[in-house]
């Protein structure tokens, strides 16, 4: 777990750091930060999509994974829940475009989806071995940093989910480990780096998919891939 740790206080370092900055920063540059990042979240998930290696696999992993999202509603449950939190317990700023929900779920998915993560988490819980979340806690310090100032508070809240989300599949490394080949691996990171395509195009208000509901879309390669 001490990959998982080192990086979640990475990124709540990161975001602290960020939002301190983000005092100093005139909106419109900050406006103008956001689509910079924007494009820059495009560019990283552009280059994870190109590791998959059966489109099939990829469409359909789409499709159920967002019939199953859409049907749990998955994020409108995230969504109320972090309103609810943001109402009683945080006094948002007046002008304030960026909620909470949107940093978070931004953050969370950029920290939390892609190859790095996965086999960062084998690695530490099969072999011991910390090095690629070392890595990756480095740059998600200065990920953290850029969004949180721009987009705030959320960005800090996700290192909860970061050390949630990886200290699990770190724990669950020794069963998971069998399903999680190289191919499994690539289409996983290719259909997640849609899911932070989506993101970047959020980013831009080009669209405004609910991207929680893609969250199921990231494990549904781990079935096809047993059959496929």
């Amino acid at each position: 777990m001490l990959g998982t740790i080192v990086n979640t206080i990475s990124v709540f370092v990161g975001s602290s750091i960020g939002m301190f900055l983000n005092k100093g920063i005139p909106q419109k540059m900050t406006d103008q930060m956001m689509k910079a990042l924007g494009l820059c979240t495009l560019f990283i998930g552009v280059q994870g999509a190109l590791k998959g290696e059966n489109t099939l696999i990829m469409i359909l992993s789409m499709v159920i994974g967002v019939m199953i999202g859409e049907g749990l509603d998955i994020d409108q449950h995230v969504t109320s829940f972090l309103d609810r939190i943001e109402r009683k317990f945080i006094k948002r700023k007046e002008g304030q475009k960026h909620s909470l929900t949107e940093g978070l779920v931004t953050s969370s998915l950029l920290f939390c989806v892609g190859s790095m993560t996965i086999v960062g988490c084998l690695n530490a819980g099969l072999n011991n071995d910390n090095t690629m979340l070392f890595t990756k806690s480095t740059l998600d310090f200065c990920s953290s940093m850029i969004f949180a100032s721009t987009l705030g508070l959320g960005v800090m809240l996700s290192s909860v989910f970061v050390f949630i989300y990886q200290g699990s599949l770190t724990m669950l490394a020794m069963w998971a480990a069998p399903l999680l080949s190289t191919s499994v691996v690539n289409e996983m990171t290719c259909v997640g780096s849609l899911v932070i395509i989506a993101t970047g195009l959020n980013l831009l208000k080009i669209t405004n998919l609910k991207l929680m509901n893609y969250i199921p879309t990231m494990f549904i390669p781990i079935i096809l891939c047993l059959f496929m």
